[in-house]
């Protein structure tokens, strides 16, 4: 005889108590392990009353600067980014596989090694550096350092989302715009861009957290000089060796700041969306 088919209602209560049931069990236990050390980091900055060293002129240094240095990246990620994105989502080219690997490295790569490679191309004896430097144009050590390990670790995040952001919008809604008379660049600017705009914008924030916590490829190219390169990561390894309670300070303060800048994209992504449909 054959076997027994499963009842639809037996079938749904195994969807319930099992995969799902394991599912929740485990989604418990990330947000567990996530949450943890979040409210331990706001539970000692409340409990040991080290608020004042927020406000510390090291501290503000280093905030002005990751904000100086993370918006100028973002500008250039946008800038160059969104236009490259366009052309791996829709073009087919010799070697675009290569292209493709060589856009994907900087996520995988050490950040010691990155800014090791870096040193070795843009410092004064680098590849380039080298006749940089020969105009008097001396990058390693500066704030431009700075900018150039935030773009070189967080640009894939970008160009990767939204490519994929680009291949998803409609073409037939790009090809009815160019009937109508629009030309390309503005049907890139007026329909591609807005009907991709969710994609673009979780991509941004992507880059810009990680041009945020961006530590070891700059302390390597860029050295930690109060005021010139020391950004908040670099700030907390410093303070961490100084005050304690500075160091917890700092990481609270980035926490809120991330944690604002990630409701804030989730509300008008899900604007975007809605207004889409």
């Amino acid at each position: 005889m054959g076997q027994k088919a499963k009842s639809p209602a037996r079938s749904g209560r195994f969807v319930r108590e099992g995969p799902v049931g394991v599912g929740a069990v485990a989604l418990a236990l990330l947000i567990g392990f996530i949450a943890l050390p979040l409210a331990s980091l706001v539970i000692w900055t409340v409990s040991e009353e080290s608020w004042e060293a927020m406000t510390h002129p090291a501290a503000l240094d280093a905030l002005r600067l990751s904000a100086f240095t993370t918006a100028t990246t973002m500008g250039i990620i946008l800038l160059v980014g969104t236009p490259a994105a366009y052309v791996l989502a829709r073009c087919e080219f010799p070697g675009k596989r290569l292209v493709d690997t060589l856009v994907d490295i900087p996520a995988v790569l050490p950040p010691s090694a990155a800014g090791i490679a870096l040193l070795l191309a843009f410092g004064r004896a680098g590849l380039l550096g080298e006749h940089l430097s020969a105009l008097g144009i001396n990058v390693s050590f500066s704030t431009a350092a700075v900018i150039l390990a935030e773009l070189f670790v967080a640009s894939h995040f970008y160009v990767r989302q939204a490519s994929v952001g680009f291949a998803q919008v409609d073409r037939s809604v790009e090809e009815s715009a160019m009937v109508d008379g629009a030309r390309r660049i503005t049907v890139f600017m007026r329909v591609t861009v807005p009907l991709a705009f969710p994609a673009l914008l979780a991509g941004a924030v992507t880059a810009w957290a990680r041009a945020l916590g961006e530590f070891g490829g700059t302390i390597i190219f860029a050295g930690n000089f109060r005021g010139i390169t020391q950004t908040i990561p670099l700030a907390i390894f410093s303070e961490l060796e100084r005050d304690f309670d500075a160091a917890v300070a700092l990481s609270v303060l980035v926490l809120a700041f991330a944690f604002a800048v990630i409701l804030t994209t989730r509300f008008l992504t899900r604007r975007a969306t809605e207004f889409e449909r």
